[in-house]
């Protein structure tokens, strides 16, 4: 949300344009054609100022909304760490300059284009860009585009300009909001009366009175009267009023123009982590293929989730946790594997891989953590009391029917598994043939305050949609819970097999949806807009980018990243739907009396002409 985009905004939109050509009519009507005595500037003055001061408020508002935002940015933005004076030190994005060598490391975001000096399984994600959730490998020399998020491995890099195009990419991912869309059918509405009665009024008068300047003005007068002169400056007193009040219910409106479409929601999408359920997740279980305790589970996950080169996630934290605990030993742990190499998890593999150097060994250790389905596939022998055994069939269903019960009662399951190799590097093609060693279960608890925040949104006819990349068994169970629909839930596996002209319909008549990829929560929104839905879509990830874009009203909050923050046309202060729920109520007591007075005024110039 740049300054220049704000100033257009305010100055130049379809309610302004309709003072201005009052205002030039009025010039026309009451200066350029009227005699010397007749002469009047009032009404032309009158119009210029209701022009400027409608824009002024607005420039004020959505000023003040970009300093808000501007802050909660600062409030989490992370330092850079740069090559100086000899050293490396912390200095903010914004004091950098072409030339500075930066060094980037996994969770970073690339605050300008940048040239790697030195790279190491290096990995980055372009999803804040491109739209898409591929994972790319960059070597020594490969640019790096300014907003690419860093999921793996180390680099230095020296700054080539100071080109943002990621900032150049989010101001145009709104730029055709449904107010935007409505206020130019208001305005239409309004200029086609104009122009189908100006030539019809100024025929009638003509034919019967003979004098053709003055049915000229007579028809332009009436066409003036029809349009309500103050309509933009209420309109924007209305949206930036409602924007302020807002503001004080820890909700953040970037662009009033999004005020409407906020206010209009009648579909509500949300991911489950984190929104439905409590950020922290807690580790219940490690455990072998048959559910007993095994130490060595935990040990393993730990110099996964310690080692792998990938942003760390919610899963990861609550197996880092472990170190808290009194009978477990990180510090030991460390000492005896030390890490050689790392496949950071991305949305195609599901799986994170670690290699590690035992101290006692010669070997190679390739720990592997992810998805129950993706390591069983990728498993041909399982350990249990220290004896390897074939992974079968039947092993292979049993495994399924264990992990799948913990799952419905709520549980996160993530299996693990493990190999010895010689090589010093690893690919995509060693994580196979792997022997399982168990599993862990983490547990997510549904928010108290998720219940009655939806039952809040259903009494307003807001229908809520749980868009989750959490296996089906989680996400269902947790929902059920929070008294949604789960009985038609689909999966992003589901949305591939379901025909086209079928699809519509079975999202449309869906609440819940599990096992997505960031670009089928895309998809799920497009489809239910082609429905007739206003759709909001609330997330605080990256993987939620795609659907924030595709969406009516993009919804973050202020620990989101900062690239989520960018594209969002709204910003809560607080994780939690009731403050949303209450931001929609205010959106919505702005839009009806902006409404009443469209309504009332224009009926009362249309009773006044006729």
């Amino acid at each position: 949300m740049t300054i220049k985009s704000i100033l257009r905004r305010s100055f130049v939109n379809s309610f302004s344009i309709i003072l201005i050509s009052l205002a030039a009519i009025s010039f026309v009507t009451d200066l350029l054609f009227a005699s010397n005595f007749s002469r009047n500037f009032s009404t032309f003055i009158i119009l210029l100022t209701m022009y400027l001061v409608s824009a002024v408020i607005r420039l004020t508002q959505e000023l003040k909304s970009k300093r808000t935002a501007d802050y909660l940015a600062s409030l989490v933005e992370t330092d850079v760490t740069v090559w100086r004076d000899g050293q490396w030190g912390q200095t903010s994005s914004t004091e950098l300059k072409p030339g500075d060598k930066i060094l980037l490391e996994a969770g970073v975001k690339i605050p300008f284009n940048v040239k790697l000096a030195v790279a190491s399984d290096f990995y980055i994600s372009e999803s804040a860009i491109t739209g898409e959730s591929d994972i790319f490998e960059k070597l020594t020399g490969d640019v790096c585009r300014s907003g690419s998020i860093v999921v793996g491995g180390k680099a230095e890099g020296i700054i080539e300009n100071q080109k943002n195009e990621e900032r150049k990419l989010f101001t145009s991912v709104h730029k055709n909001q449904s107010f935007d869309r409505g206020a130019s059918s208001i305005a239409k509405v309004l200029l086609r009366f104009a122009v189908i009665l100006i030539p019809l009024v100024f025929a009638i008068s003509f034919t019967t009175k003979g004098d053709l300047l003055r049915s000229f003005l007579f028809a332009l007068s009436v066409g003036v009267g029809l349009i309500p002169e103050m309509l933009p400056m209420v309109v924007n007193a209305c949206l930036a009023h409602g924007s302020a009040v807002m503001g004080k219910k820890q909700t953040i409106v970037k662009n009033i123009d999004a005020m409407q479409s906020f206010a209009s929601l009648d579909v509500l999408c949300v991911d489950k982590t984190g929104t439905l359920t409590e950020d922290k997740i807690l580790l219940e279980y490690y455990m072998d293929i048959f559910g007993n305790e095994k130490k060595r589970v935990l040990e393993y996950a730990y110099l996964n989730s310690l080692y792998h080169s990938g942003v760390k996630n919610h899963l990861d934290s609550g197996i880092l946790a472990v170190k808290e605990w009194d009978s477990f030993d990180d510090k030991k742990l460390e000492a005896e594997y030390k890490k050689i190499d790392s496949l950071p998890f991305d949305y195609q593999r599901k799986i994170a891989t670690t290699l590690v150097r035992p101290v006692a060994e010669e070997e190679n250790l390739l720990i592997v953590k992810g998805g129950v389905e993706e390591i069983l596939n990728r498993c041909s022998s399982f350990e249990y009391k220290n004896e390897v055994s074939v992974f079968d069939e039947d092993c292979h269903k049993k495994a399924l029917e264990m992990t799948g019960e913990m799952a419905g009662d709520g549980m996160k399951i993530v299996a693990l598994a493990c190999k010895k190799i010689s090589a010093s590097e690893i690919t995509s093609e060693d994580e196979s043939n792997l022997t399982l060693l168990g599993f862990l279960a983490f547990f997510d608890a549904p928010k108290q305050s998720a219940l009655s925040a939806i039952e809040k949104l259903k009494a307003k006819n807001i229908s809520v949609r749980v868009l989750s990349g959490d296996k089906k068994n989680v996400t269902q169970s947790i929902c059920r819970r929070l008294k949604l629909n789960t009985e038609n839930i689909l999966t992003g596996t589901d949305l591939q097999n379901i025909k086209d002209d079928e699809i519509l319909q079975k999202v449309e008549s869906t609440e819940v949806f599990a096992e997505l990829t960031p670009e089928q929560k895309s998809l799920v929104v497009k489809i239910l807009k082609q429905n007739g839905h206003t759709v909001g879509f609330f997330g605080d990830g990256l993987n939620d980018i795609n659907a924030i874009a595709q969406c009516d009203a993009g919804i973050s909050v202020e620990n989101s990243v900062a690239a989520l923050k960018e594209c969002s046309n709204v910003i809560l202060g607080k994780k939690d739907l009731n403050v949303l729920e209450e931001g929609i109520v205010q959106g919505r007591k702005a839009f009806m009396n902006m409404t009443k007075y469209i309504k009332i005024t224009a009926s009362s110039n249309y009773g006044n002409i006729f």
